[in-house]
This record gives structure tokens, C-alpha cells and sequence, in this order.
């Protein structure tokens, strides 16, 4: 049996006959990050190891990927991934979250009050005001706080009526999130959100108009994928938001927009869930900022049966 010696703490335990170090820690009550749940998807159970790296298994597979990613130094290893088999004295690197593990009380779904961080596909939809800046710049400053106001009431309204939840304001720009059990339903309901959301905005013309003598359009984009869903920020200021690949590549979606001459865009992944359900204006394909090849986008022009 091998002896795991936890510096500054001075705290020794023992691991078991293939027992890895975070599990050998947690087994003795030693609190230990790791924010994936110990499955070699994300960093912050590592350790360096002080004493005994020649007690230490080499790295697997999934370990070796994510320290070639890091660049991390060979005395630099996961606690989830990692079996001794001799002893060792090791010092946690990652310690600005052990004072403070509640760090995730979610509100999506089938997240547990105390955990760190959650995989979840989620569907995702960005939108922000097209010319937006040229429109508040004709304005007085409390006209465009009004303005505001009165278009982001229009979009909660929408947005908790299809079951969505706004997660970010950024400006004139927004992101929200469609949870569902089933994939397809979710999607649907974020289509015709955004539907809803333009045909809101369209209701507001006249009104703008009126006041200011100017109006403004919006643009949407929706994106179904995998994120990684936390608690961010600075003890009792903390918010709930997703990170990860899905959150940027639907905000490039709304962004391309611009580029296409369209108002509301949506991914391949979305657009193989509700194909059968929506109606499409057009297909374009398009490179996206910071992503390599191009991707095929599709133009929502409405819904085949607007009684679905």
C-alpha cells in the first residue's frame, strides 16, 4: 500500500492497490478540485508531484492529451488520472476554490446544489440590435435607456413564454438558454422564439417611429451543443453562466447575420432537429471568426404548420 503525503498540510494517506490520487484523497476526507467529476476534462485536480515521480503510473491516454495541451511539465500530474504505486509527497496546485466548494447552485436542470460545474446540451440563442450604435447616438442618453428598457421587457416576455431563460445582457445584445429533456422539442421552442422575437420588434416599429422617427431590426442566432454550466464570480456575487465552444460558435452564428443579409440563422445541429417543423429561406455556407472550414447556416423564414 502507498503513502500519499500532502504538502503544506502534512497530511498522509494511504492508496489502495490501483487507487487513484483523487480518489485515494476523497476516500480520506482531503478535499480535492476536480470540477469535471475526475473524468480528465478539465485541470484542476493536478498536483506536482515533490518526491516519487518513479512511484507514479505513466500518464494514460486522456491524460497525455490534456498535459501536451497544457504544456505541462512531467512532474505535473492529474490526481484523477494518476496511480502511485509507491510513496509519494505532492502539493495541490489549483486551491482558490477549496474554501469555497458551493461554488455551482444551478437552476438548469439536474444540477446538484453543491456541485462545481456540469455538462449539459443545452440550446443556445444570441441576438443583438442591428446598427445599434448609429441608432443611440441620434438619441438623448435617457431616451436610449428607455428604449431599451421597453425592447428588453418585449424580449423576456418572449423568451419565458417559450421556456427560455436570458442568462447574459451584453449592451443591446442578449444570450438565453432552451433546456428540454428532448432535444427537438427544446429546439422548436427556440425557433419560434425567435420568431416571436421578431415579429415583437416589428410591433415596436411604429411606436419608434413615432417618437424618434427611427427603428431598428434585430439578429438571432441559435446553436445546439455540449457546455459546461458554473457559478462564476467573486464570493456572494456569483451568476450561473456556460462556457465552451457552443456558447462562441452561436455567437458567430449571430453574428453572421451580417454577412449573409439575414435575420435569423441557424446552425446544422439546430437545423436537423426541426427540420420537419421550420421553414427555410436560405442555405448558406460561410466561414465563421476563429473557426477553421466553412459551415452550412440556415435562414428561418418562419414555420411549416404555424399551429404546431
Amino acid at each position: 500500500m502507498a503513502l500519499i503525503h500532502y504538502l503544506p498540510d502534512e497530511i498522509e494517506i494511504e492508496a489502495m492497490e490501483g487507487e487513484t490520487i483523487l480518489l485515494a484523497a476523497l476516500r480520506a476526507g482531503i478535499t480535492h478540485a476536480h470540477l469535471c467529476g475526475g473524468s480528465a476534462r478539465c485541470s484542476t485536480c493536478r498536483v506536482i508531484i515533490v518526491e516519487g515521480l518513479e512511484n507514479c503510473a505513466p500518464r494514460n491516454a486522456e491524460e497525455q492529451s490534456l498535459a501536451e495541451t497544457l504544456r505541462l511539465d512531467p512532474k505535473v500530474r492529474l490526481a484523477c488520472q494518476t496511480v502511485v504505486t509507491g510513496n509519494v509527497k505532492l502539493r495541490r496546485l489549483v486551491t482558490d476554490i477549496l474554501e469555497d466548494v458551493d461554488l455551482t447552485s444551478l437552476y438548469i436542470k439536474g444540477v446538484e446544489p453543491c456541485s462545481i460545474g456540469v455538462e449539459k446540451y443545452i440550446l443556445i440563442l444570441f441576438s443583438d440590435i442591428r446598427g445599434f450604435t448609429p441608432f443611440a447616438e441620434s438619441l438623448l442618453s435617457y431616451d436610449v435607456i428607455h428604449v431599451l428598457n421597453l425592447y428588453f421587457q418585449k424580449v423576456g416576455e418572449v423568451i419565458g413564454r417559450h421556456g427560455g431563460v436570458i442568462n447574459n445582457y451584453m449592451g443591446d445584445g442578449f444570450m438565453a438558454l432552451f433546456e428540454a429533456d428532448d432535444p427537438a422539442e427544446g429546439a422548436l421552442r427556440a425557433v419560434r422564439a425567435g420568431l416571436d422575437l421578431l415579429d415583437a420588434v416589428q410591433k415596436l416599429e411604429p411606436y419608434l417611429e413615432e417618437l424618434y422617427h427611427k427603428s431598428f431590426q434585430i439578429r438571432i442566432g441559435l446553436h445546439f451543443g455540449q457546455v459546461v454550466a458554473g457559478k462564476l464570480g467573486s464570493p456572494g456575487n456569483k451568476k450561473m453562466t456556460v462556457i465552451g465552444d457552443t456558447v462562441n460558435f452561436a455567437s458567430r452564428i449571430e453574428a453572421a447575420n451580417k454577412q449573409a443579409g439575414t435575420q435569423f440563422l441557424i446552425s446544422e445541429d439546430t437545423y436537423a432537429l426541426v427540420k420537419k417543423q421550420v421553414r427555410v429561406g436560405r442555405r448558406v455556407r460561410l466561414s465563421l471568426p476563429g473557426k477553421s472550414g466553412k459551415y452550412n447556416l440556415y435562414e428561418v423564414a418562419g414555420l411549416i404548420n404555424s399551429n404546431s
